[in-house]
């Protein structure tokens, strides 16, 4: 599934080519996703404008003056800006036709991806309104994290997997900012101190940044917007490589499952 990073970079892939643009055509070839396209969607948007495009957790939003275009891209979905000379394919659902005759084409083989619209204040739309912090932001820190973790007996790694709790840390980018922290993800997160949480904010921010940078990690579903993949991959620590020798200490790594996802942690430098 494309996690932060890959929306992100989706997101400033797809931004200087759409925004400021009016939307002349909407091209719906298969209505049937995670939820049902809305009906005459091409009614809802031909003739807007897209004011502003940005991220909130792993949706991205297309703004217009009558509303927000939301989409996921669920768990193999993309998007990509072509031309009408572009080879439609079998699993290129739906076509945004602007009118400098840019296309923005939403592709997802498994569909389980989203593509809706809301004219309701965005920030009090079902899917969002309880979302935790993004990751990046200031109002994502330690202490937060810190007060929120009290009492909690349920395991670090999911605590910071939970989107209510902060959004977008999903599975690989957890493995790898906890070991980055030093931190076991085992661990009961009520029982972490106030100076671990502040170390693994930061790191988390800084593993998410990194993979943004670099155009986020390669997974088998996922390209960017110009068809490429992205090479984070190449410098993952821990995720995918359990049984490999830990890059610090060369002790083997170690794989287990919690909350049924794969958590790779060096017993070492992890506790």
């Amino acid at each position: 599934m494309p996690e932060l990073p890959e929306v992100e970079t989706t997101c400033r892939g797809i931004k200087p080519h759409i925004e400021g643009r009016t939307i002349q055509e909407t091209v719906v070839r298969q209505s049937s996703l995670r939820w049902p396209v809305p009906d005459r969607l091409d009614r809802l948007l031909n003739g807007l404008r897209i004011e502003r495009v940005d991220r909130r957790a792993k949706y991205l939003l297309l703004h217009t003056e009558k509303g927000v275009l939301i989409i996921h891209l669920g768990m193999s979905g993309s998007l990509r800006i072509v031309n009408r000379e572009q080879e439609i394919k079998k699993h290129d659902h739906i076509d945004w036709i602007f009118s400098d005759t840019t296309i923005l084409r939403f592709n997802d083989p498994r569909r389980f991806g989203a593509v809706l619209w809301t004219s309701e204040a965005i920030t009090e739309h079902p899917l969002l309104k309880e979302l935790g912090p993004e990751p990046l932001l200031t109002d994502f820190n330690g202490d937060y994290l810190y007060r929120l973790s009290k009492k909690r007996g349920l395991a670090v790694k999911s605590f910071i997997m939970d989107s209510h709790i902060v959004v977008g840390v999903g599975n690989i980018y957890a493995n790898e900012a906890l070991f980055m922290a030093g931190i076991k993800p085992t661990r009961a997160a009520g029982l972490i101190s106030l100076a671990r949480y502040r170390t693994l904010a930061d790191c988390i921010r800084n593993v998410l940044s990194s993979a943004i940078e670099q155009g986020g990690t390669t997974l088998r579903d996922f390209v960017n917007e110009t068809g490429k993949p992205g090479y984070f991959k190449q410098q993952l620590q821990v995720y995918g490589r359990a049984g490999a020798p830990c890059r610090t200490c060369l002790t083997p790594l170690t794989e287990i499952r919690i909350a049924n996802r794969s958590s790779v942690f060096c017993k070492q430098c992890q506790k």
